[in-house]
C-alpha cells in the first residue's frame, strides 16, 4: 500500500472519531439542555402551583374576614357568645370547604378553613386555611391568622372627655381620648385623640393641637400654664420626644362609652346565672375583701360619709355595717356582719350597689362590678381605699373592676397606693374627689396603677394645688391585650392582628 493511500484512510478514519466525538458532545449538550428546560418548566408550574395554593389559602382568609364581619359586627357580647356556642359556626366542628373558581365560574381548587374558637374569658379567634389547586393536588399552603376583638382594657388610660396628665405623671402604655389631652409628664408610648383641635378648659386662649403640652423645653425648667403657640396651628406639630417617647396621633376613631350598659346588664346575668355570685340592693351596698385563698370576705354597708362636692365634706369611708341577720350592726367588717364566698373563676362578683373593694388574688381572673340597672335611682360606684393587688404578673391573676357612676379613691385611701387592674368608669371618672378644705390639707405620696384604665368624665388623682398623690404611675399590663378581665366590654369587630404562613 502506497503512502498517499495509508494517509487517506488515516484521515478518514480521523474525521469519523472527530464526528463521534462532536456527535457525543452536541447529544450530551441536548441532552443536559432538555433536562434544563424540562425542569425548568416544571419549577414553573411548581411555583405557579404554590403561588395559586398560597392564593386560595388568602382567599379562605378574607372570606372568614367577611364571614365574622357579617355574623358579629354590632352585636352585643353576649349575641357573639352566643354565636360561638351555637355549633353552626363555620370551621368550628367540622372543616369548612369552599371552591375556588375563575372567572367563568369553572372550578380552579379549594380552599379547607379550620377555626379554634375563643375560650372562657379570652376574644382570640385562631383561624387556618389551607388552599390547593385541582390542577396540582398535593401542592398545598397553609396560613394561619389570629382574630380577636379589641377590649376597653387595651389602653393605660382611655377617656371621653378632655383629659390633663400633670406633671410627676409617667405612663407606660398606650393613652387615647375622645377629646382633647393635655400631657405634661413623661409618656412611653403612644397618645392619641380622636379630634384634631382642643380648647384647653385650663387656661384662655386659642385652640390648641388635639394633643398637645405645656412642658418648657428643656422639661427640667417646668411648665407654662399659659397658651402655647407652637402646639397650635397652624404650625407644624413638634416631635417632642422629652414628653411623646413614642410620639402622638390625632385625629383617630372615637370610642363608643355609651354602649357599655348592654354589657352591664349581661354580666348582671351570667352573675345570676352560675358564672359569679350576685348580690342585690341592701343598703348602701358591699364591701369586698378579695384573699389569696381564692375566697372574698363580704359585707353589707349600712352608713358611709358621702362627699359633697359643694363644701368638700365627706371621706366616701365607711362608718357602720348591717348583721347578716337581724337589724344589728357592726364597726368594723368582721363577726356577724361578715360571710365569705368563693372566689368565682373567670366570672363575676356582681354588686347591684356600691361596692368598697381591695385584697389580693392568686391565680384568679374575675371581674368586680357596680351598678344599679333597676331604672330608678342613683348610679353606683367603686372605691378603692388600699391595695388591690396581684400575686402573679405572668397573666395568672387578672381584676377587671368596673364603676357604673366613679371609679373612686376615698380621702383616707393609703397614702402609698397600688391597684392591679383594669379599670372602667361608664358614666363617671376614675380619679379621686377634691378633699382639701381650710381644715383638712390633703396630701398622698404615690398612686400605681398596674393593669389600664377606662374613664368617661376627666380622670384625676391630684390637684393645681398639690393635694392629692404626688406622684402618678400608670403601669399596662400587656396581658390585658389578649385576655381581658372576665365578661370585660369589648368591640365588637374582630380584627387581624396576627398572620403566618406554617
Amino acid at each position: 500500500m502506497s503512502n498517499r493511500m495509508f494517509r487517506k484512510k488515516t484521515v478518514k478514519g480521523s474525521v469519523l472519531a472527530y464526528a463521534l466525538v462532536m456527535m457525543t458532545v452536541v447529544s450530551i449538550l441536548l441532552v443536559s439542555i432538555l433536562s434544563f428546560i424540562v425542569s425548568q418548566i416544571q419549577f414553573g408550574s411548581y411555583t405557579v402551583a404554590r403561588e395559586q395554593s398560597f392564593q386560595a389559602a388568602e382567599q379562605g382568609i378574607q372570606f372568614y374576614k367577611w364571614y365574622l364581619a357579617h355574623q358579629t359586627d354590632g352585636r352585643t357580647v353576649q349575641q357573639i357568645e352566643s354565636f360561638w356556642a351555637s355549633g353552626t359556626a363555620y370551621g368550628v366542628d367540622s372543616e369548612y370547604v369552599a371552591n375556588v373558581t375563575d372567572p367563568s365560574g369553572g372550578v380552579m381548587g379549594t380552599f379547607r378553613i379550620n377555626v379554634t374558637p375563643p375560650t372562657s374569658g379570652s376574644t382570640i379567634v385562631s383561624v387556618e386555611s389551607t388552599g390547593e389547586m385541582t390542577r396540582y393536588p398535593g401542592k398545598t399552603r397553609t396560613i394561619k391568622v389570629r382574630f380577636r376583638r379589641p377590649s376597653w382594657s387595651e389602653s393605660a388610660a382611655l377617656s371621653n372627655e378632655f383629659i390633663r396628665f400633670g406633671s410627676g405623671t409617667e405612663v407606660f402604655g398606650k393613652i387615647q381620648s375622645n377629646q382633647g389631652i393635655r400631657f405634661d409628664g413623661y409618656a412611653h408610648n403612644v397618645v392619641s385623640s380622636a379630634v384634631a383641635t382642643t380648647n384647653d378648659p385650663d387656661h384662655s386662649g386659642g385652640v390648641e393641637f388635639g394633643v398637645h403640652t405645656h412642658m418648657n423645653v428643656p422639661v427640667s425648667s417646668g411648665e407654662n400654664d399659659a397658651f402655647r403657640p407652637l402646639e397650635a396651628p397652624p404650625n407644624v406639630v413638634p416631635a417632642r420626644t422629652d414628653v411623646f417617647a413614642a410620639g402622638r396621633q390625632f385625629p383617630i376613631s372615637s370610642v363608643d362609652f355609651n354602649g357599655v350598659i348592654g354589657d352591664l346588664s349581661y354580666m348582671k346575668t351570667e352573675s345570676q346565672s352560675g358564672h359569679g355570685n350576685y348580690f342585690a340592693a341592701l343598703k348602701q351596698g358591699r364591701q369586698i375583701i378579695l384573699r389569696t385563698d381564692d375566697t372574698f370576705d363580704v359585707c353589707t354597708v349600712n352608713t358611709y360619709s358621702v362627699y359633697d362636692p359643694y363644701d368638700h365634706s365627706g371621706t366616701n369611708g365607711i362608718t357602720g355595717y348591717l348583721q347578716n341577720s337581724g337589724t344589728g350592726t357592726c364597726g368594723t367588717c368582721s363577726g356577724a356582719c361578715l360571710r365569705n364566698y368563693a372566689i368565682p373563676q373567670n366570672g363575676i362578683i356582681f354588686v347591684e350597689g356600691n361596692i368598697w373593694l381591695s385584697g389580693k388574688v392568686n391565680g384568679r381572673k374575675v371581674a368586680v362590678v357596680a351598678a344599679n340597672l333597676s331604672g330608678t335611682g342613683l348610679s353606683k360606684s367603686v372605691f378603692i381605699p388600699s391595695d388591690l393587688r396581684y400575686t402573679n404578673y405572668d397573666g395568672t391573676d387578672v381584676i377587671g373592676v368596673i364603676g357604673q357612676l366613679d371609679v373612686e379613691i376615698p380621702r383616707d385611701s393609703s397614702s402609698t397606693l397600688r391597684i392591679d387592674a383594669a379599670l372602667i368608669a361608664k358614666e363617671g371618672r376614675v380619679g379621686r374627689e377634691y378633699y382639701s378644705t381650710w381644715f383638712y390639707y390633703d396630701t398622698k405620696n404615690s398612686i400605681t396603677i398596674y393593669g389600664a384604665l377606662a374613664t368617661n368624665k376627666r380622670y384625676g388623682f391630684a390637684y393645681t394645688d398639690d393635694t392629692g398623690y404626688i406622684t402618678r404611675n400608670l403601669y399596662y399590663d400587656n396581658n390585658l391585650l389578649y385576655f381581658p378581665p372576665p365578661y370585660f366590654p369589648t368591640g365588637t369587630r374582630y380584627l387581624i392582628d396576627l398572620w403566618e404562613e406554617l
